[in-house]
């Protein structure tokens, strides 16, 4: 069997004209060519001399983090695309919430979609971000994220996940690849081998799953074969080691065994290829991430990627670089010309399973691009879904609903919309809405000490979605209250009504157990903000389910 009967099954299914594309274009490449085919490379910010740049490094594939200007976006999409000598496969992250775009529809992301729980609600937000990704050239997604939110402190898994319940995470990622790849975006199972049991941030740190093998064929295990089965065309091998697994090959493993699954044949090729028969593209999760860089410099870690399973690089700091290291390593034999060939052949494949080939395909016209972007119909189906996301945890003294009659004077305390790619944090609209209402809204300030003479109810935003390369997420009191220690350590709620929204974060009952109130709602777009107010005056009821323990764990805080 050559290799290009692989790529005639599952997942790429190619026909004879595919095969003869890869085929042609394969054998245009020369060796430098091959190499840049291995590499995605990020796209951010407005330099478009750098943009340039990387055109020239003849990428396989590049990353955008798109701009709020559409028409720039298409321009720098289209100048890249036009001086490649093989179509780029451009990427994104279509997680919803604050990567939807922001002349797209608001889409709610991956834990806020659980809450709804409703499997058509899903595919059609899977659907809405598919066909204005393509709009875009978006034609590979890094969804669905199955990881299992089993540890409350994790910062990472969050809200990025369908929560805790493999039963719940299977149904939605399931009917998010399938909407994303009938829509004609390749989808992709991440982090590979499974994500969720350590609290820490493979950003900054190799994570471990803990599992014993049993444990985890029950879990994720059983997640990646549903998902090889449904077809899905990609996974993201994560900086994640699986030492379990990895004795069990090799009983007196020390240290290789904590080895991440995006260096270790073990991982990529005995289990993830050969154990659960995947036939599609494994892409390295971000080189950058300390979970890569704590194990080895990156001009070992580079070629190990894909002598190790890998057929593509996620980003580069220094690419120049990484390609020569990825060269010497195929001329001295440590990526040998059967291994270079498999990968190049497999992104070729995921290229021509996407029609790329096609330039229609690559980039639609403008007009049709705004025909898609923010649809009347889109965005009308997605407000209904994040109308039905807001959660109520607990109101143990019967707060709601709301009314100005009632607790007209308002004390807001503003944690601030944090976000990893935004330097400053970004505003609520939160204190407007209400001000609408008929509130009276003030914002905490370090000199007011709250009491009931000058307020009828206190209320807490706080807006820390899933982060980056930050250790720990909790309620920040001494930040927030901007008073000092004295402040900061004050409960005003044991003489004033106080609620506790979180449009991020759901285990912040773990930093504050006693609030009375405690409303989940997943994401810090303002359109559901907008929800919240709404199911908080009584507009709309709370009909959100919790996708994980909001509790966690704790029996106090359920009173």
């Amino acid at each position: 069997m050559t290799a290009y009967d692989e790529l005639r099954k599952a997942p790429f299914n190619l026909d004879e004209p595919a095969i003869l594309w890869v085929r042609d274009v394969y054998a245009s490449l020369d060796v430098d060519d091959k190499i840049g085919q291995l590499f995605i490379l990020i796209m951010i910010g407005t330099d478009e001399e750098e943009f340039k740049r990387i055109g020239t490094l003849k990428p396989g594939g590049v990353t955008r983090f798109f701009t709020p200007d559409l028409d720039f976006e298409r321009r720098v999409i289209s100048d890249l695309v036009s001086r490649s000598k093989v179509p780029p496969i451009i990427s994104a992250d279509l997680e919803g919430s604050r990567h939807s775009f922001a002349f797209g529809t608001p889409v709610l992301g991956q834990l806020g979609l659980a809450a709804v729980d409703d499997v058509e609600a899903t595919e059609r937000s899977s659907e809405i971000l598919a066909r204005e990704g393509r709009a875009m050239g978006v034609r590979w997604s890094f969804t669905p994220v199955i990881d299992i939110n089993a540890a409350f402190r994790s910062p990472i898994v969050g809200t990025r996940s369908y929560g805790s319940d493999v039963d719940k995470i299977e149904r939605h990622a399931v009917a998010h690849v399938r909407s994303l790849q009938r829509n004609g975006v390749a989808a992709t199972a991440k982090h590979w081998p499974g994500e969720g049991y350590d609290d820490r941030d493979q950003h900054l740190v190799t994570t471990t799953n803990p599992l014993s093998v049993e444990a985890w064929k029950k879990t994720f295990g059983r997640l990646y074969k549903t998902l090889i089965n449904e077809g899905v065309l990609a996974v993201m091998s994560g900086h994640i080691s699986f030492p379990a697994y990895v004795r069990s090959k090799v009983p007196d493993a020390d240290l290789e065994a904590f080895r991440p699954a995006s260096v270790s044949r073990l991982l990529n090729v005995d289990l993830l290829r050969n154990e659960l028969g995947f036939n599609g593209l494994i892409v390295s999760d971000a080189t950058p991430m300390g979970g890569l860089s704590a194990w080895g410099h990156h001009t070992e870690t580079m070629p190990d990627i894909i002598a190790n399973g890998c057929d593509m690089i996620l980003f580069s700091d220094a690419p120049e670089k990484d390609m020569a290291a990825v060269k010497a390593a195929v001329e001295d034999g440590r990526i040998t010309s059967e291994r270079l060939e498999a990968a190049v052949l497999r992104v070729l494949a995921l290229k021509a399973h996407l029609k790329l080939f096609q330039s229609s395909d690559v980039l639609p016209e403008a007009a049709e691009a705004r025909r898609l972007l923010a649809h009347p119909d889109n965005v009308a189906a997605s407000r209904e879904f994040i109308g039905r996301s807001p959660t109520l945890v607990k109101d143990v003294q019967g707060i709601f609903p709301l009314h100005p009659t009632k607790t007209k004077r308002v004390l807001l305390v503003d944690g601030g919309i944090i976000h990893p790619l935004i330097p400053q944090p970004l505003k609520f609209v939160l204190p407007e809405l209400l001000e609408k209402e008929g509130f009276e809204v003030t914002i905490d300030r370090p000199d007011i000490v709250p009491s009931p003479d000058d307020f009828d109810l206190v209320v807490y935003a706080l807006g820390d979605e899933s982060l980056l390369v930050r250790g720990r997420i909790f309620v920040d009191w001494h930040r927030m209250g901007g008073g000092g220690l004295f402040k900061a350590m004050y409960r005003p709620w044991t003489n004033i009504p106080s609620i506790m929204i979180s449009f991020g974060h759901p285990y912040h009952l773990y930093d504050a157990p006693r609030v009375p109130a405690y409303i989940n709602a997943y994401s810090t777009m303002d359109s559901v903000q907008e929800a919240v107010v709404d199911c908080m005056l009584g507009r709309k009821p709370f009909v959100g389910v919790n996708p994980v323990d909001p509790f966690c764990g704790l029996e106090d805080a359920h009173f």
